[in-house]
């Protein structure tokens, strides 16, 4: 319920009226400064059109003193205004937010006997639950989505009105729509509610929305879910329909291009073809690594634990399964109870650790610590288990069992600010490594409900603040979103098809740490509680790799394939050559498999390009007579005869560049 009044009611009932009443003469400040005095309160349209058809036609919506209202809002004071067109990020949250209603509508007028629940706007679109008899099916879509085009052609102007609770109540309750009055129930006595009506159809909405059905033109309905009403397994299962929108039909067609290529790329199949891993029923949402996945799974490990070592951590191991009591002391327990996995030995309960923080703690409790030990950073390869839904699960990027590269520094409250910049300096080494080089960076301050005082969170923030501004990067505020416990860093990565994928993060910590009686002895001999940052870089390793996979599309860079080179026979005359030349590479350190197959060599050069062997080494009379090599890129790309040193140049080249975009030559 509470996630329900979240999207229905998150900005202020604002009221609508169509008469204009001529007591005022508001002042309105625009973007750019300028200003424009007006006879009369007027609407936000209307501003619009006085200062040109062309934005009174682009026009969904207004920002009026930093509050998102409809075109129809009337201003009746002096006001900043900025109008919101499909240009702007509201926009464009506007349009599918309008699009939810749309679809409503449409399910409304094809089957009435349909209820309409909720339908709020997602990551790219949005979605609507609604209970009906039978199940929707595919041809129903279709018929949905050319209704709604109907009535994005109609051009229906779409009006607010504002209800009580009580009447709210009794009007859906009159048209049927039981779920939506159960909604409305909720809600405190004394709100009052918005309604918004296009044609026939009415819902019940925190708006704003766009001023007509016609500027809803750009959309697609994507598939069918289920649902169960308020989330709850035990409540009636409810029908869900998904949906994109967007500005115009080029950003319609790119995302849904974006989409089939997405497809393409999905690391469960790309898995299956590369044989790197599997699942299966009998440990759902965990890991089968096969010999060449967990190759890659190693080489980033071993590459990460370097890099750490490099920066002053030290690794460390503690276990899977831990005394109920500690989870309860640090908090956890009333948190993440529900999402971990629980056992029982000797009348004791325990958990299987669904993080590895605490575990860290007990690490340095260990002996008596000085303000000389500080900062202590500490690293570990924690495997972790959750108990996620069974519907949540998606390969590697959602599963059950998964491992940390976790990392947390202990220090002192003038040390967060540096410690938190070598961090940085550190993950955008390790990205660029991988191949990122656009990292989208986000700070997330204090929630409303959260442990520790004003004070702490002040500190907190503003070290975190001055060391991104000190690195001269840009960073986005998200107010709100930090932890209960302190305010976090988010790094996020872009991958080669545009999708965003939050993986590294730092977070300050004021309250474990006391929690569990961490200490210090400060430079007064008193004992003081230390600062706890909570660091990741890739996060979860098997995610990282999910993401590796989709983003390289299987081809992965020469440091990080499985095989790096394959040595093919073109006759069985050149077989001990093969096995010679193999044999050599392997003790040079690089992964290699030889193809002696009795085939021919055009289908092993096909099979070997198929699996995206970086190269491959084709040995024929010549070659064998020369002591040389002919080879060639997974591209098909042939790069000639060569010397094995000449190749063991080019291979160390390409490990020694890792995966940076300027590796290329």
């Amino acid at each position: 319920m509470p996630v329900i009044l979240n999207i229905l009611y998150t900005w202020p009932i604002v009221g609508v009226t169509t008469e204009l009443k001529g007591a005022n003469m508001p002042t309105i400040t625009l973007p750019d400064n300028s200003q424009r005095n007006y006879d009369n309160e007027l609407t936000v349209m209307q501003v619009s059109e006085s200062i040109g058809p062309g934005l009174a036609k682009a026009t969904l919506a207004g920002m009026v003193d930093d509050q998102l209202v409809d075109a129809s809002y009337i201003i009746k004071k002096d006001s900043s205004l900025r109008i919101i067109t499909e240009r702007d990020s509201e926009g464009l949250e506007i349009i599918r937010h309008s699009c939810a209603h749309l679809m409503a509508q449409a399910v409304k007028e094809l089957y009435p006997e349909a209820q309409v629940v909720i339908g709020p706007v997602i990551e790219d679109g949005f979605y609507y639950d609604y209970a009906y008899e039978r199940g929707f099916t595919p041809e129903d879509l279709v018929k949905i989505e050319k209704k709604m085009q109907d009535l994005s052609n109609a051009n229906l102007e779409i009006t607010r009105s504002v209800k009580t609770r009580d009447e709210a109540t009794v009007f859906f309750r009159d048209l049927g729509e039981e779920y939506k009055a159960e909604i409305i129930e909720g809600i405190p006595n004394n709100e009052k509610l918005s309604l918004y009506t296009q044609g026939d159809f009415t819902d019940l909405c925190r708006g704003p929305h766009v001023p007509t059905t016609g500027k809803v033109k750009s959309f697609k309905l994507m598939k069918l879910a289920g649902a169960y009403w308020r989330g709850d397994s035990n409540n009636e299962m409810l029908q869900r329909i998904y949906g994109t929108a967007w500005q115009n039909k080029k950003a319609l067609k790119a995302y849904l291009n974006r989409l089939a290529e997405a497809e393409k790329r999905d690391h469960r199949k790309l898995a299956k073809k590369y044989d790197l891993f599997h699942f299966q029923e009998e440990a759902p949402g965990m890991v089968f690594w096969h010999p060449k996945g967990w190759t890659i799974y190693k080489l980033i490990e071993r590459y990460v634990s370097v890099k750490m070592q490099m920066h002053g951590y030290q690794e460390i191991q503690t276990p899977q399964v831990v005394d109920q009591s500690l989870w309860e002391r640090s908090g956890h327990w009333d948190k993440f109870r529900d999402d971990m996995f629980t056992t029982s030995s000797e009348n004791r309960d325990y958990a299987i650790k669904p993080m590895n923080c605490p575990c860290h703690i007990q690490v340095f409790n260990q002996g008596l610590k000085s303000y000389r030990d500080l900062p202590l950073r500490l690293a570990e390869f924690g495997s972790c288990h959750r108990n996620e839904a069974s519907g949540t699960l998606h390969g590697l990027m959602r599963a059950r069992n998964f491992t940390q590269d976790d990392g947390h520094i202990f220090c002192t409250e003038a040390q967060i600010q540096n410690e938190v910049s070598n961090f940085i300096d550190m993950l955008f080494e390790v990205y660029r490594d991988f191949g990122f080089d656009e990292i989208i960076i986000k700070l997330s301050t204090r929630p409303e409900k959260r442990v520790g005082n004003d004070e702490d969170w002040d500190k907190a923030e503003k070290a975190l603040e001055l060391a991104l501004n000190k690195k001269n990067i840009e960073w986005k505020l998200q107010p709100g979103e930090g932890a209960f416990y302190g305010p976090k860093i988010e790094f996020s990565l872009k991958d080669c098809i545009e999708r965003v994928w939050q993986c590294g993060t730092i977070q300050v910590d004021f309250s474990m740490p006391g929690r569990l009686d961490a200490t210090y002895v400060n430079e007064d001999s008193i004992k003081q509680t230390p600062v706890m940052l909570h660091r990741a870089i890739v996060g979860s390793m098997e995610r990282f790799i999910g993401i590796l996979i989709e983003n390289y599309a299987g081809a992965f860079p020469v440091w990080l394939s499985p095989i790096q080179a394959v040595v093919v026979s073109i006759t069985e005359k050149q077989s001990e050559y093969a096995k010679k030349v193999a044999e050599n590479l392997k003790n040079q350190g690089f992964r290699v498999e030889v193809d002696l197959r009795n085939e021919t060599i055009g289908l092993k050069i096909r099979d070997h390009a198929m699996q995206r062997v970086p190269y491959q080494i084709i040995l024929g009379a010549r070659e064998q007579d020369e002591n040389m090599m002919a080879v060639r890129t997974r591209d098909g790309e042939d790069l000639g005869v060569m010397t094995f040193e000449k190749f063991i140049e080019r291979l160390n080249n390409d490990v020694l560049n890792f995966s940076r975009n300027n590796s290329e030559e």
